[in-house]
């Protein structure tokens, strides 16, 4: 009987709770459905664009689940609709001009330059754009030098040093660890293995890193030069001799057209929208007007499909990134859908997996055959993610994508000796073979073992560079020279034929369009967003939170943040032919 009444209990309070989680959910639902429909944007508002706010390709719904349904969040605005947003503002009568803050940019330069040419767009309608913050990174400054008047406070300034792109190197690590990693690649300029095998660059990684960065830092230069009425070899040299040192340095060299405080820029704000100081100023953020206007075009008769491809290419069921059944499964069901008559893939992505990048390769070659495939390349489509870009119909870059890296690399570990002299860990086993533990971290390769894992990357190799050479209407011998693993800067890859043209995501799916011969068309975007109603149910997605946040938030170094995510990214390429590059490209 006692048990009988705990069991009773204990389904009787788990009623409540549901019932109170649903009601909960139910009541957040329809606030925030009537929230969305009461929120409006007023006369004389002014649209911010608030640098510091990472904007990603594709992001699912932030989730905060409280007794304060606003917590209930909608997805917050990806890139594709921030531009749209930006665009759509230059001839909404409610937006009198643009604002850019932020004294860092988080986004990266082939989002920065998609932002700039929005931005350039905006200004076309006669409306004004101010930039202001009291200091600027050169990354924020690029694009905060689009806008019609920039400013920074009078003990504030611009880090104007030139760039630079650095790399960890682990090797001193591992030595003294007593661990020893068993490196496989293809290709001379294939430098993604070099932290684990080297102490510093080799001499090829120094010259190609040199020239991709050089094309980058100049787009930078010509961009800012272009918007400030400046030369490009005059801002190089205030950079090579560090002459902006001060605020009143970047004004006197026209960096800037004023230093100024806050309520300086405000006032400044007020006059252009007519704004009185006993009225407030009507500042609104992208996550509101996203909320409010009514920017996005749902009355087209045929859909274009855009897939967001953003992450490592992985084989597995991880849930970020892409994952190669996943997305199999998702060309599959585009293919399929009659109603969609052209497929665009954003490809933001370092590569990873050489399985998983096949498969997706293959559902792409099958749905060209259906319908238009055309790539449009974000900040990074490197490795794996030129694999699964090589066979569209058609590829946009931005200049300063990084892409190519056309190689193959596998990494096998030996821990014996770090498990043995450090921790007192030794191993045994029975085999039924001799190589029927290949792969532990327990005992070295044989001879005869990497002489077998050489020959998997080199064939992996092969095949990599013959799907580019068909995807791209060439030899594979060709492909083999400008492969090798040498990264490239989405401009340089155009005139050496690895991507087809300039161009952003909008240009993308124009080009798709019309090669569909729609003349009405609405995008749809994939992977689908969840509803709030599924994150709630999705516990462990839920609980998991991002450990870089955590890291940040912590106030841990970057340097030691990048270290533990590599450190993560290493223990999931093991094993597995990787085309990808595993470490990050800090560049500044």
């Amino acid at each position: 009987m006692v048990k009988f009444l705990k069991l009773f209990v204990a389904v009787f309070i788990s009623m409540l709770v549901c019932g109170f989680l649903l009601i909960l959910i139910g009541v957040g639902i329809v606030s925030m459905a009537s929230h969305k429909s009461e929120v409006s944007i007023k006369d004389r508002s002014v649209l911010v664009l608030d640098l510091s706010k990472e904007v990603k390709d594709f992001e699912q719904p932030s989730l905060s689940l409280s007794l304060n349904t606003s917590n209930l969040t909608y997805s917050p605005p990806n890139l594709y609709e921030v531009l749209s947003m930006i665009r759509y503002a230059g001839d909404d009568p409610h937006i009198k001009a643009l604002y850019i803050k932020g004294s860092e940019n988080t986004n990266g330069f082939a989002a920065s330059q998609e932002l700039r040419r929005a931005i350039e767009a905006f200004k076309k309608s006669g409306k004004k754009v101010i930039a202001f913050s009291p200091t600027m990174t050169q990354s924020a400054y690029f694009v905060s030098s689009a806008a019609d008047k920039v400013y920074v406070s009078p003990e504030g300034g611009i880090d104007w040093s030139g760039m630079v792109a650095q790399t960890m190197y682990y090797k001193g690590l591992l030595d003294k660890l007593d661990i020893h990693p068993e490196i496989f690649y293809a290709g001379k300029f294939k430098s993604a293995t070099e932290p684990f095998r080297r102490t510093d660059m080799s001499d090829a990684n120094r010259q190609q890193t040199s020239i991709w960065l050089g094309e980058i830092y100049g787009q930078l230069l010509t961009g800012i030069a272009e918007s400030r009425g400046l030369d490009p070899d005059s801002l190089h040299m205030l950079a090579d001799e560090a002459t902006i040192r001060t605020a009143h340095d970047a004004l006197k060299y026209h960096m800037v057209d004023g230093l100024e405080y806050a309520d300086q820029v405000e006032a400044e704000l007020r006059k252009l929208t007519g704004t009185s100081t006993s009225e407030d100023l009507n500042l609104v953020s992208l996550d509101k007007y996203n909320k409010a206007a009514d920017y996005k075009d749902y009355s087209g008769k045929d859909r274009i499909a855009v897939l967001y491809a953003q992450g490592d290419i992985t084989s597995g069921s991880d849930k970020d990134g892409i994952q190669g059944e996943k997305y199999v499964s998702m060309i599959r069901d585009i293919r399929s859908d009659s109603s969609v008559k052209a497929l665009v893939i954003r490809v933001n992505s370092p590569g990873g997996s050489a399985l998983a990048s096949d498969l997706i390769w293959r559902e792409i070659q099958l749905t060209k055959k259906v319908k238009p495939v055309v790539i449009s390349m974000g900040n990074m489509a490197a490795s794996g993610g030129y694999y699964i870009s090589c066979g569209a119909d058609y590829i946009f870059a931005e200049p300063t994508t990084i892409t190519g890296s056309i190689g193959v690399f596998s990494i096998m570990g030996d821990a014996s000796g770090f498990l043995k002299n450090k921790l007192g860990i030794t191993f045994d086993a029975v085999k039924t073979g001799p190589h029927a533990d290949l792969g532990s971290i327990a005992r070295p390769l044989t001879d005869v073992e990497k002489n077998w894992m050489q020959a998997s990357v080199d064939s992996v190799y092969y095949s990599f560079t013959s799907r580019v050479a068909q995807g791209r209407d060439t030899s594979r011998a060709y492909i083999d020279s400008i492969g090798q693993g040498h990264v490239w800067t989405g401009l340089h890859a155009k005139q050496i034929g690895l991507v087809d043209a300039i161009g952003g995501l909008q240009d993308a799916i124009d080009y798709a369009a019309k090669q569909a011969h729609s003349i009405s068309y609405r995008v749809s975007s994939y992977p689908v967003r969840q509803s709030i109603l599924s994150q709630l149910l999705n516990s462990d997605e839920n609980q998991k939170e991002d450990i870089d946040m955590k890291l940040k938030a912590a106030g841990i170094s970057t340097e030691l943040t990048d270290f533990i995510h590599q450190t993560r990214q290493l223990k999931a390429m093991m094993n597995e032919p990787q085309t990808r590059l595993p470490y990050e490209l800090q560049v500044r």
